[in-house]
């Protein structure tokens, strides 16, 4: 067992405090961070509405999420770490690292980057600005863009809006890819009550997809990690509404959802006159009801943690939409391209294909995510703090839960988002480092012999960075 340092128990105790507090929590929603309890007080003082956020945000910088700065501060960040704390010293990490790249799990040419993001200063490049298949940790580059675009208390709506005389109504999707039962459940309650105003007990029911345009699959096809990309589903398609990560979609998720929302409408007394189809909100059609996600913040930070691929789609639409670019994998992924470039990120030779990082076409570099990471740790741009506080914990949370054992040096100490295709291994986040430095690094792999043999490699590259 590595020995363990005083600061390595007194800021490991506070990660884990974290954690733990996240799991107080987590029976009220899949929430993985310790910003989700402040975030759940914060959408409460809003209303069940939440007023105007799901409107486009008016100029100038967002305000940042709330519990942000107590999250920074209990991982020791860069702005409540010592000025005396000792800088990591670059020949020290190369002569670190080096041995650990060569490992033969991580394929023929990994890329590295390590930056201190008190500082910016980058402490070790490996092929740093080489453009590779980034997998998940392409997340990191949607969530930023969406966040730098909407803001962090944007909510995306879910409405149903009716002709005038109210025999017609119409479920709209907004692109929330987090909707469930229950929020449907919300909004089917809130529209009986709304037509039982007017006098309808009976209508017909359309559903409306037209915010988002293009093919609904994923260029990989029907998969089990992701739905059809629709701006109304509910459940994320799932066919067994309980399951969670891979499972069996349906090939309609707008579909099923009108049919899942009939059913509720007449389980409330509300009879619905034919099959729900598809349609098109008229232009002059009357506000019925609405529910509203999570604030943005904490939708991220869902995404981020457990890799969700149908929300991180739905982010980079949602930035589509807010800079007025359509909204299909390509304009989603010029949107994004465009956030990142207002971001001041190096993008040479990157690629945005999807918002997940399923495709193999998408490209980014060490230096992109590392600079990336930066950004969200800069007191400048507090609108991208969720980027950091979203981050799967090291033993703890997320996607790398099982990934440390509890005597390791990285356990509590790594946030890093994962990212795994067939050949390809990659890991990206934050690290405390001895004395209390908060680093910056990821770690791309491809040509990866397979998952068993990358994935302890990258956890020893991050793990050392604590040591």
């Amino acid at each position: 067992m590595p020995k363990v340092s005083t600061w390595q128990l007194t800021v490991g105790a506070a990660v884990a405090g974290l954690a733990l507090a996240a799991g107080v929590v987590t029976a009220a929603g899949p929430w993985d961070s310790g910003q989700r309890k402040a975030e759940r007080q914060w959408a409460v003082a809003h209303g069940p509405l939440g007023g105007v956020h799901h409107e486009r945000p008016v100029p100038g910088r967002p305000a940042p999420a709330p519990s942000a700065p107590a999250v920074l501060a209990a991982l020791g960040g860069p702005r409540t770490a010592s000025v005396n704390a000792p800088a990591t010293a670059p020949a020290d990490l190369a002569e670190t690292l080096g041995p650990l790249l060569a490992d033969s799990g991580l394929g023929p040419a990994p890329t590295a980057c390590v930056i201190d993001l008190a500082t910016g200063e980058r402490l070790y490049g490996k092929g740093a600005t080489t453009p590779m298949t980034p997998a998940s940790t392409v997340k990191i580059a949607t969530a930023a863009a969406a966040l730098a675009a909407l803001g962090p208390e944007h909510r995306i709506p879910t409405t149903v809006v009716a002709t005038a005389e109210a025999k017609e109504i119409t479920l709209v999707g907004g692109g929330d890819a987090t909707l469930d039962r229950a929020g449907l459940a919300r909004l089917a309650e809130r529209t009986v009550r709304a037509l039982r105003d007017r006098g309808a007990d009976s209508i017909r029911l359309t559903h409306d997809t037209s915010l988002y345009a293009g093919p609904l699959l994923h260029p990989i096809g029907p998969n089990d990690n992701i739905a059809p990309v629709s701006a109304l589903m509910v459940d994320q398609g799932r066919n067994d509404p309980g399951s969670t990560g891979d499972a069996v979609r349906t090939a309609d998720p707008a579909g099923e959802a009108a049919r899942v929302f009939a059913t509720m409408l007449e389980e409330r007394g509300i009879r619905v006159t034919d099959t729900p189809r598809p349609g098109r909100a008229a232009a002059r059609a009357v506000p019925l009801a609405q529910v509203l996600s999570a604030p943005l913040s904490a939708v991220v930070e869902r995404m981020l943690t457990s890799s969700d691929n149908d929300i991180a789609e739905s982010l980079a639409r949602q930035t589509a939409v807010a800079t007025g670019a359509k909204a299909d994998f390509a304009g989603a992924g010029r949107a994004v391209t465009a956030q990142l470039r207002r971001l001041q990120v190096p993008l040479t030779g990157v690629r945005i294909a999807d918002g997940s990082g399923l495709s193999r076409q998408d490209k980014v570099s060490a230096a992109l995510l590392t600079t990336l990471l930066a950004r969200s740790a800069d007191p400048a741009h507090p609108e991208l703090r969720p980027v950091l506080t979203g981050l799967p914990v090291a033993g703890f949370t997320g996607t790398l839960e099982s990934r440390y054992e509890p005597s390791s040096a990285g356990s509590g100490l790594v946030r890093a988002k994962t990212g795994t295709l067939t050949g390809v291994n990659a890991l990206a986040g934050t690290v405390v480092a001895p004395g209390g430095r908060l680093l910056g690094f990821a770690f791309l792999a491809g040509g990866t012999p397979s998952p068993g043999a990358a994935q302890p490699a990258l956890d020893r590259l991050a793990a050392a960075l604590a040591e």
